[in-house]
């Protein structure tokens, strides 16, 4: 009789029996290994694709979160409000709506007391005319008496006794608050806007790709012009150095700041003064962080600018010809003899450090003439603690390099 093949039951196939018992066994755990990891496969698959999907929502919500300013990740995302800006809204009725209203996107902030009250209203008058808002810094405390002036109410006023246009600016002008403002001007009080137009002086500007820059002085009128590269070049719209091809050369060979036929840093090119300058958005927000909390005069401050030009300096810092002020020189911190020659300002040594400062040099106070020598006491020596400050901040910092390094004469 011919054997018949044993079926191995519990399978989903027929197995024929051609080997010993071991053997079958042998068979049987392999098949349950394979079959094992056949039902295993789907299920690693399975977890694998629920990591995948886990991780890449880890990986989006991380990348939200980093989007979001620090101090935000609690709230939802289209409820932040990441810029602010000097609006003033009506207590009352609708609310206005940036997006909607043709709103001004400059700002001039300027330091004024009452003394200047003429010459700042005709300033102010071109500005407002011209779609800026306007910030006023009030040194002396005076507030209520600008009230007659038909544009007041429409000015952001600031009061702090005492302080100067670098106190206020450190303090009320943080680039996250004028993050709005295409071009912010910091100007002193005491200038002359009779040739002077905000509209043109901006497309003039937006046209060069000045990113720092101030309006021209004329030499003919106001007080001295101390750097030549601020006076007026009648047949330029715009120059960038103090010598220009064509004008007659000019080289200023003695005293401070001296420029040569070579010099290629400021005050002979790349700089500005600091009675009007004039900042993009990017450059305010770099030099804002140069502003010392305690060094109120900024001095020094004027020559480290072109670091904050976005830019080669000598392209991207430029003072504007085809619309120029007269610098006044009127004195306002300190008593009425603001402006002596350079000759009579008293020395003071560069290396004192702000906390070596005398409290009377450093106390504010504005009560006679006495004080205006304490004013310039105090300037002086922080210029020589910003300089300090500066050369301490390069030796420290091991990464940084200096785009534009002193040459050894």
């Amino acid at each position: 009789m011919q054997r018949q093949p044993m079926v191995l039951s519990g399978f989903p196939w027929n197995t024929k029996f051609k080997y010993s018992n071991v053997a079958a066994v042998q068979t049987d755990q392999t098949i349950n290994r394979r079959q094992c990891s056949l039902n295993i496969y789907p299920t690693v698959a399975l977890v694998l694709v629920f990591c995948f999907i886990g991780s890449a929502f880890i990986a989006t919500d991380y990348k939200v979160n980093q989007c979001k300013p620090q101090g935000s990740e609690a709230l939802p995302r289209g409820i932040l409000s990441k810029t602010t800006d000097l609006e003033m809204q009506p207590l009352f009725g609708s609310p206005k709506r940036m997006e909607n209203l043709e709103t001004s996107k400059n700002l001039l902030a300027i330091a004024v007391g009452i003394k200047q009250k003429e010459t700042v209203d005709q300033i102010v008058r071109k500005f407002i005319t011209s779609g800026f808002i306007v910030m006023l810094f009030h040194y002396d405390g005076v507030v209520d008496e600008w009230r007659d002036l038909q544009w007041c109410d429409r000015a952001l006023h600031v009061s702090a006794i005492n302080q100067t246009k670098w106190w206020f600016a450190k303090r009320f002008l943080h680039p996250d608050i004028v993050a709005e403002y295409n071009y912010i001007f910091l100007w002193d009080e005491d200038l002359g806007v009779e040739n002077f137009h905000p509209g043109r002086y901006l497309s003039i500007i937006q046209g060069e790709g000045l990113e720092i820059s101030q309006p021209a002085l004329d030499p003919t009128k106001g007080q001295k012009v101390h750097h030549q590269i601020t006076a007026r070049q009648r047949r330029n719209k715009v120059h960038r150095f103090c010598c220009s091809p064509t004008v007659k050369r000019f080289y200023k060979l003695s005293g401070g700041g001296r420029c040569y036929e070579n010099s290629t840093g400021p005050p002979c090119t790349g700089w500005v003064e600091m009675m009007a300058p004039v900042f993009s958005r990017a450059a305010w927000r770099c030099a804002w962080y140069m502003i010392q909390n305690d060094l109120i005069h900024a001095w020094g401050l004027d020559y480290k600018l072109g670091y904050c030009a976005q830019g080669e300096r000598t392209k991207r810092v430029g003072v504007v010809d085809a619309e120029y002020i007269v610098h006044k020189g009127i004195a306002t911190l300190g008593g009425l003899d603001l402006y002596k020659s350079a000759a009579e300002a008293p020395s003071y040594p560069q290396s004192k450090s702000s906390s070596d400062l005398d409290t009377s040099v450093s106390s504010g106070s504005s009560s006679g003439s006495d004080d205006r020598v304490n004013v310039r006491l105090r300037s002086y020596a922080e210029l020589g603690i910003f300089k300090e400050r500066w050369a301490n901040a390069v030796d420290e910092d091991e990464c940084w390099m200096d785009p534009y390094p002193e040459k050894i004469k």
